[in-house]
């Protein structure tokens, strides 16, 4: 082989080789690229885990936190609506005030005609004996029986309200001090929170009084 030749094929070898080197140049750019890129997406999901592990060990200190919340709302609003409880706890707040009641009723139930049963309850700082109206069917335990004679509370799902009326004793009127503070006594009870109607019938010649209140007892059955 002359010089020249070898010379020339020298050339071309060295020609070779830089082109390699730009070849493998750019393919180990571009895997390094795409590596990148696969590195760049894991260490985002990795992130957004980490982010995800952070939200729930929140939320599991949240539901630890609130956990008393619905303990305290079934405590605040009856899931039922036991009327002879509503009776008694109404009558032993009278009585608590010196107040005698006539009656405390409820509204007719939509179960059927069976009959309404009648009960005496009589609280025990008080001579005085409540008759309440109390259909027998709304003490079964049907759901159609939890939502009879109840009425939606609008804006509040799975809340309904029973209207209790009570009346006071036409013979026993009182003053308007133990008025007040029976009243007072009903917003602060949890089955009658809230007074939606008050007639008041004055005596005359006399500071007594006599009263008929309609309240709302609210239950979420």
């Amino acid at each position: 082989m002359t010089p020249k030749r070898l010379y020339f094929v020298l050339i071309g070898a060295i020609f070779l080789l830089f082109v390699a080197i730009i070849v493998g140049a750019y393919g180990i750019n571009s895997l390094l690229g795409t590596r990148a890129d696969k590195l760049t997406d894991l260490k985002a999901k990795s992130q957004a885990l980490d982010k995800e592990q952070l939200s729930l060990v929140d939320a599991k200190k949240d539901v630890a936190k609130y956990s008393s919340l619905q303990q305290i709302a079934q405590s605040v609003v009856p899931e039922d609506k036991s009327q002879a409880e509503a009776v008694r706890e109404i009558v032993n707040l009278s009585a608590a005030h010196g107040i005698s009641l006539a009656s405390i009723t409820f509204p007719a139930s939509s179960l059927g005609s069976t009959g309404a049963g009648s009960t005496s309850t009589s609280s025990t700082t008080s001579t005085s004996t409540v008759s309440p109206t109390v259909n027998a069917n709304a003490l079964a335990n049907s759901s159609a029986s939890k939502l009879s004679q109840l009425q939606r509370v609008p804006n509040i799902p799975g809340v309904y309200a029973l209207q209790i009326t009570v009346q006071s004793d036409s013979k026993q009127p009182v003053s308007y001090d133990s008025f007040v503070g029976f009243l007072n006594e009903l917003e602060h009870n949890r089955r009658t929170a809230q007074i939606s109607s008050i007639s008041l019938q004055p005596k005359t010649n006399s500071d007594l009084l006599t009263f008929t209140l309609v309240l709302n007892e609210y239950i979420k059955p």
